[in-house]
Order: C-alpha cells, then sequence, then structure tokens
C-alpha cells in the first residue's frame, strides 16, 4: 500500500512538472505570436498613416479634403474594431492554449481522486 501511494506521488509530480513546462513552452509561443501580431500591426498602421498623409496633401479644394478626411476616419475606425477583434481572439485563443495542460492535469487529478 505504501509503495502504491509513493509511486502515485512520484507520478503525480512527474505529471505536474510536464505539466508545467508545457505550459511554460506554450506561453512563450504564444506570447511570441502576439508580440509579430502587434508588430504586423503597428507596420500596417504607420503605412496606412503615410498613405492617409500622401491623400490628404495632395488635395485640390477644402471640399476634397473634407471628402477624403471622412474617409479617412470611417476606414480607421472600422479597421481599428477588426484589428481589436481579431487580436482579441488571437489572446483568448492563446490564453486556452497555454492553460490546457494544466486544465488536462487537473481533470486527471479530480478522476483520479474519484476512483
Amino acid at each position: 500500500m505504501t509503495s502504491a501511494i509513493v509511486e502515485q506521488a512520484a507520478t503525480g509530480t512527474k505529471d505536474s512538472i510536464e505539466g508545467l513546462a508545457k505550459t511554460g513552452n506554450a506561453a512563450m509561443a504564444g506570447f511570441l505570436e502576439l508580440t509579430k501580431a502587434y508588430q504586423a500591426l503597428a507596420q500596417k498602421n504607420a503605412e496606412k498613416l503615410l498613405a492617409s498623409v500622401q491623400a490628404l496633401s495632395a488635395v485640390k479644394s477644402p471640399a476634397e479634403f473634407f471628402e477624403l478626411q471622412q474617409k479617412l476616419i470611417k476606414e480607421g475606425v472600422e479597421a481599428a474594431v477588426s484589428d481589436s477583434s481579431n487580436i482579441a481572439k488571437l489572446t483568448t485563443s492563446i490564453f486556452s492554449a497555454t492553460f490546457e495542460p494544466v486544465k488536462q492535469q487537473v481533470e486527471a487529478l479530480q478522476k483520479s481522486t474519484r476512483k
């Protein structure tokens, strides 16, 4: 009986360490993925800003300026909403993937204690 308890504790410790390692690896991969997404977004926004300034500087009349300005504002708001939604989805999926090993470990522990 004592041998079985020691063996079960050793297995549990090994599983805990493996779970923590998986969680750490998933967190690091997720952090890198999120960093790349933010870098791509910053690059896209910088390019869009430059194009917008160039377009605004090329207008010939105040009416054309205000029309273009309104168009750019509308596009900017739509892009911000879309980008925010994409970042939120990515963040959610990263957190889910990161904590999946811990969730599985807790579920396994719960099953083993019910026996």
